[in-house]
């Protein structure tokens, strides 16, 4: 499956040295999603969305981590920037006006929290991606494989065949 030049180019960008560790679906992921969207909720407001995605939201082996996104206008992405950095730090990446990732930890857990333009390409497409899996089982199953098979591959390896997935499921599927 083919990667566009953007996504060859993200991927170039990551280590071949560091090593991924995959670990099994963590049944606390979603009382520790609700504790860190309590936060986020209780900096940004209650009527802020915080939706809880990725492996743990699917159930599914991953990285031990908890992935939870803020979508928001692109309006409001700048006006959010200040006071999640307030609550979680400087962001450690910043594509302005389409995401900015911070880190947290609740209970131990290693949280990435993204604030995410919602209608960008990448929030729109990983709603599909999602969306798709969880409406079908098989596909879901051989998500779940790939993510335990890139246990030990290099950052840059389990990135390619994660992406080259996602663009087989979003080409094929929904």
């Amino acid at each position: 499956m083919m990667l566009t030049p953007e996504q060859e180019k993200w991927i170039n960008h990551l280590s071949d040295q560091d090593q991924i560790t995959i670990i099994a679906f963590d049944a606390s992921a979603q009382q520790k999603f609700e504790a860190v969207k309590a936060r986020i909720q209780a900096v940004l407001g209650k009527n802020v969305r915080v939706e809880h995605r990725g492996a743990t939201h699917l159930g599914i082996s991953g990285q031990d981590e908890i992935d939870v996104y803020i979508p928001v206008a692109a309006s409001q992405f700048n006006s959010l920037l200040d006071p999640l950095t307030v609550a979680f730090g400087p962001a450690r990446s910043h594509y302005p006006l389409e995401r900015a990732r911070f880190v947290t930890f609740e209970a131990g857990k290693h949280i990435d929290i993204f604030l995410i333009n919602d209608s960008s390409q990448s929030w729109l497409e990983g709603v599909k991606f999602e969306d798709y899996l969880l409406s079908h089982p098989t596909a879901l199953e051989r998500y779940r494989l790939l993510k335990e098979e890139g246990q030990g591959l290099s950052t840059r390896e389990y990135y390619r065949r994660k992406v080259e997935f996602i663009n087989e499921i979003l080409l094929s599927g929904p």
